[in-house]
Formats: structure tokens, C-alpha cells, sequence
């Protein structure tokens, strides 16, 4: 027996392009910073295939925008493993929650002569610098990281669209940016952005 699918109609279509097409900007930002600009594009184009399949199950419209973001992360995680990335990386916890950018920076005295050490870091940061950082994350960390703190949504947001419990969220978001933090400083001292200018 042959199975039919009834085909959406127009009004199914102009619903469906009345949700995505205000979002398609956003999409692409959280793919490229999810994935890096060589896959972003694919990303979307599959997020978008498989939510056009579903819209019809989508109860809340107002639900609509947190939906299809994640729909895209899901997209993402999984080209990222299908590409070998690495979710998590083994290294000191403890280690890592005893650092502090501002206490480095404050005992490491890079600009000896500056009355505001870590207003002078932040300034030798270029957004590029901060997109290194961030892109080389490991992808547990770096999904919540993006999704709370550049795109803006809520934690429980975040963890709807994980499906995972919120305190799992938390902790991914705290251990986030400790070690981001210590990303930063690793990439500024190994880029020569520590050296002071000759004025």
C-alpha cells in the first residue's frame, strides 16, 4: 500500500515564509559561528527543508523563531560530528576554575605603564581575535556560549532547544567562559598582542 502525503498548500507556504524569512540573517549568524562560513550555508538550507517538512506540527506560532533555532542547532551538532569535531576536550577542571583573566592580567602586568590594564587588553582585541577564540571552542561549550551570549536567548530557552536539564546549561555556560577567558589570554600572549607600541 502505497502511503500519501498530502502536498501544503499555498497558505502552508506563505505561513511557512512569513517565519523564516525575517529569521534567515539570524540563522546564518548562529550557523557560521557554530560552524565557521564553509558550512553555515548547507546548515540553514537543511534546517530550513526540515522545518518546511514540520511546519504543519508547530502548535505556536509565537513559538516559531526559538523553534527553527533549534532545528538548525541540531542541523549543526550534526554536521559537526559527521565532520570529526570534538564535543568535549579533556582538560584540568580545577585548573580551570582557578583562573581568572582579570587576576592574569592584573599579576602578568603587561602594559607596566597603563592606569587601565584590563581596558588596554580588551583594546588589543580585534573581533577577529574574539571569533579565533570562540570558533576554536569545543562545541559543548561553544553552543551555549553563542546561543546566551551573542544571540541573546534565555538559558531555559537554551535548554529546551538542547533538550537537555538547565543546570546542564549553566554549567556548560560557567565552564564556557572560564575557559574562553583563558582562551583569550593564551591567544593574546601568542599573537604578540601583549607587546607594548612604541608611540
Amino acid at each position: 500500500m502505497t502511503e500519501h502525503r498530502s502536498v501544503p498548500g499555498e497558505g502552508e507556504h506563505q505561513a511557512f515564509r512569513s517565519l523564516a524569512a525575517p529569521m534567515l540573517p539570524r540563522l546564518y549568524s548562529i550557523a557560521r559561528r557554530l560552524l565557521g562560513d564553509d558550512d553555515a550555508e548547507d546548515a540553514v538550507q537543511e534546517c530550513l527543508l526540515k522545518a518546511f517538512r514540520a511546519h504543519r506540527d508547530l502548535k505556536d506560532p509565537a513559538a516559531g523563531p526559538g523553534w527553527l533555532v533549534s532545528i538548525l542547532v541540531n542541523c549543526c551538532h550534526d554536521r559537526g560530528r559527521a565532520r570529526g569535531r570534538r564535543h568535549e576536550e579533556p582538560f584540568d577542571l580545577d585548573q580551570l576554575e582557578r583562573f581568572s583573566l582579570f587576576r592574569t592580567i592584573a599579576d602578568e602586568d603587561p602594559f607596566p605603564y597603563s592606569d587601565s590594564l584590563h581596558l588596554d587588553f580588551l583594546r588589543r582585541l580585534e573581533t577577529e581575535d574574539v571569533h579565533a577564540v570562540l570558533a576554536g571552542m569545543p562545541d559543548i561549550y561553544r553552543v551555549a556560549l553563542v546561543l546566551v551570549h551573542v544571540e541573546g536567548f534565555a538559558t531555559k530557552e537554551v535548554a529546551r532547544m538542547l533538550d537537555c536539564p538547565l543546570g546542564t546549561v549553566l554549567a556548560r555556560l560557567h565552564r564556557g567562559r572560564k575557559l574562553f577567558e583563558r582562551r583569550l589570554w593564551e591567544h593574546a600572549t601568542a599573537s604578540g598582542l601583549l607587546r607594548e607600541t612604541v608611540e
